[in-house]
C-alpha cells in the first residue's frame, strides 16, 4: 500500500543527503526533518542510519508527542527538540542540526559569532547566538525537550525573532538551523557553517577585527530581504 507520506518522506530524504553533499555529517551524525503541518507531522532522519545507506522508505514519520506514526525505525534522537520548536513556531517548516566543525566549535567556546563581514550581514543583522550550556537538573531531565526550550528561551531572553534569525548554536553541543522548509534548514546550517569558519580565520589573522559597520549591514541584509530587495532574479 503506499504511504500517504511518502512525498514529505522523500522531501525529508533528500534534505539529509543533501546535508550530507554539503559536507556537513560526520558519520551517522546530524538530522533533518520536514513538516506537514496540515497533518501535524514531520518526518526525520532514522537514529544512527549512515546515509549511505539511507533510503525514503527509512525516514520516520513522527506526530507533535513524538510517537511513531508511520516507520520501523527508531527516529533520531533529537526528535523531541524539533517537535518542541514546530509546536512552538508555526511559520517554520523545516529543522537541521548538524556536527559541523566550525559551528560546534564556536558552541563548544560558548560564544556567539560576531558579525565581522557582508556574507553574515546578507543573511542576519545580528551575531549568531549561542545560548548558555544545559543547568544540570535540565540535562538529567527530558533533555532533547529541553534543549528546544532552551532555544526558545535563548531568543525570548535577546528579543531575537526566529523569521529572522534563522540558525542558533547551543553552548557546549552545536548548531540548529530552521527554514520555511528542509531544504532551507540545510541552506541556513551551510551558511551557518561558512560563517562560523570565516570568522574563526579573521579572528586568527587579526584578533582585534571590529564588527561590521551599521551602514553595510543593513545595506547588505535589505537589499536581499528588504522591501525593496533587487537581490536575485
Amino acid at each position: 500500500m503506499t504511504s500517504k507520506y511518502t512525498s514529505l518522506k522523500r522531501e525529508c530524504y533528500e534534505a539529509n543527503m543533501q546535508l550530507n553533499a554539503l559536507g556537513l555529517v560526520v558519520h551517522t551524525f546530524g538530522n533533518v526533518s520536514a513538516l506537514d503541518r496540515k497533518n501535524a507531522v514531520f518526518a526525520i532522519k532514522p537514529s544512527g542510519v549512515a546515509y549511505s545507506d539511507l533510503k525514503p522508505k527509512d525516514i520516520v514519520i513522527v506526530d507533535y508527542d513524538n510517537t511513531i506514526i508511520e516507520g520501523k525505525m527508531r527516529p533520531s534522537s533529537d526528535t523531541k527538540t524539533h517537535s518542541y520548536l514546530y509546536k512552538n513556531w508555526e511559520t517554520i517548516g523545516g529543522i537541521a542540526h548538524t556536527h559541523a566543525t566550525y559551528s560546534v566549535a564556536w558552541a563548544q567556546a560558548q560564544k556567539d559569532i560576531p558579525i565581522l563581514g557582508t556574507t553574515h550581514a546578507d543573511h542576519l543583522t545580528v551575531d549568531i547566538p549561542c545560548a548558555p550550556p544545559m543547568k544540570d537538573v535540565l540535562i538529567k531531565g527530558n533533555y532533547e525537550h529541553n534543549t528546544g526550550a532552551q532555544i526558545l528561551e535563548c531568543f525570548k531572553n535577546r528579543q531575537l525573532s526566529h523569521t529572522e534569525v534563522e540558525m542558533i548554536l547551543i553552548g557546549s553541543h552545536g548548531p540548529f538551523a530552521w527554514g520555511k522548509d528542509a531544504t532551507k534548514a540545510v541552506y541556513n546550517s551551510k551558511v551557518l557553517e561558512v560563517i562560523a569558519q570565516m570568522a574563526f580565520i579573521t579572528l586568527q589573522i587579526n584578533p582585534d577585527a571590529q564588527k561590521l559597520k551599521d551602514s553595510l549591514i543593513k545595506k547588505h541584509y535589505e537589499r536581499k530581504h528588504g522591501k525593496n530587495a533587487y537581490y536575485g532574479q
